[in-house]
């Protein structure tokens, strides 16, 4: 009978064993920082979902959204601004100790800023603006030794300015406006911060000056109102003085782009006295110099509606001399290298010599620094090419 039990109760006891080995595992410890985010999301009202995948079962939170992570899976930054949190923040949040960037900035989260914050030894951004934030600011604040960006503005904030603030070593930015802070500002390491729309600050419903501590300067407040009124007068002066600057820089830099597109105008257009360009006549034959502004004037400025023609060195305009000769006027482009220069003075050396009755013969140019143009009879019944063929009914003149 005994040894019949046996076998049963060898098998109750691999049963429990295996039982408690799978209930070990089970509980395996889970990540901290899994823990700790969990312990932040309860704490915090999440009425949009923004924090709806944070998983407690995850093997790290590295996936979760408004997490960040660096190559070794921990959190470096948790930032959820403006997603309509309310409650309170957790102490928990000071077990993530890889944290470099805090930004819960434009949310309604209340209560208390934890002072265990003051212990996430990389924090270098922490941005808790625009919140309902009340009570002080920790002392413990001080003690973030990497913290270079500091944001607690437009909350509820009581008492003093912590004189830690003043040890950070690379703090760079602080803004405290708009709470109920009250007291001396303590002289801080950093030249940029706002301590506006904090009416205790230096005693401002008081008669009396702040002492104790050094005021910051750049954001001293004044108690005298006769002191107001003069530094009210110093702003208005200097900003009239700006003012006044600012216009005659505007002046200037007005005036010198005018003159610098007149300039442009003139040089492209040789409106006034652009000067004629001196070639090597001696095998030019017997050809007319003519001036730019006679060949403008000629051609109603180089209107598009007198265009006969373009070829690949430039247009070519219908124009009518003075004495109302009318004449052809191709006008080169692309002067920036030396093509248009050597085809310019191709066409001169070989047209104004040859003489042939099926040539037409050039009639004169025109060159300055900034322009090469050729003179031609112009030709009413069509180009060269087309007399030739006898193609009366083409009315271009190509040349």
């Amino acid at each position: 009978m005994i040894m019949s039990l046996m076998p049963s109760n060898c098998l109750f006891f691999l049963l429990l064993l295996a039982f408690f080995f799978t209930l070990a595992f089970s509980f395996e410890a889970r990540n901290p920082e899994v823990e700790a985010l969990i312990a932040v999301r309860e704490a915090l009202d999440d009425p949009h979902g923004a924090l709806s995948n944070w998983d407690e079962d995850s093997v790290d939170p590295c996936s979760w959204s408004m997490i960040t992570c660096n190559s070794d899976n921990l959190v470096t930054a948790f930032g959820a601004p403006s997603q309509g949190l309310s409650g309170s923040l957790s102490w928990m949040i000071a077990n993530l100790t890889n944290l470099k960037q805090v930004l819960l900035q434009n949310n309604n989260i209340s209560g208390h800023i934890p002072k265990e914050l003051g212990y996430l030894p990389n924090l270098q951004t922490l941005d808790l603006s625009n919140n309902r934030l009340s009570g002080h600011i920790p002392e413990s604040v001080g003690f973030l030794n990497h913290l270079q960006y500091l944001r607690l503005n437009n909350n509820s904030l009581i008492g003093a300015v912590p004189l830690s603030l003043a040890s950070l070593p690379q703090l760079a930015f602080l803004d405290l406006s708009f709470n109920n802070l009250s007291g001396p500002v303590p002289t801080l390491a950093t030249k940029t911060f706002n301590i506006f729309g904090n009416p205790l600050i230096c005693g401002s419903h008081s008669s009396e000056k702040c002492s104790g501590s050094a005021l910051a300067s750049p954001l001293a407040f004044s108690v005298n109102p006769s002191s107001g009124r003069t530094n009210s007068r110093k702003l208005a002066i200097a900003l009239g003085v700006s003012l006044s600057l600012v216009s005659v820089l505007v002046i200037v830099f007005g005036f010198l782009f005018w003159k610098r597109n007149k300039n442009r105008k003139q040089s492209i257009l040789n409106i006034t006295d652009v000067q004629e360009e001196d070639l090597d006549l001696t095998k030019l034959g017997n050809l007319r110099n003519f001036t730019f502004k006679e060949l403008q004037h000629a051609t109603d400025n180089f209107s598009s509606k007198n265009i006969l023609g373009a070829g690949g060195f430039g247009n070519v305009y219908r124009g009518k001399l003075g004495d109302g000769t009318l004449v052809a006027v191709k006008r080169l482009k692309d002067l920036t290298g030396t093509t248009g220069e050597s085809q310019f003075r191709t066409e001169l050396e070989m047209i104004s010599l040859a003489v042939h009755r099926n040539l037409l013969r050039i009639i004169g140019y025109c060159a300055t620094p900034n322009e090469r143009l050729l003179v031609y009879p112009y030709m009413s019944n069509g180009s060269v090419a087309s007399r030739l063929r006898g193609e009366h009914d083409v009315q271009i003149c190509q040349l």
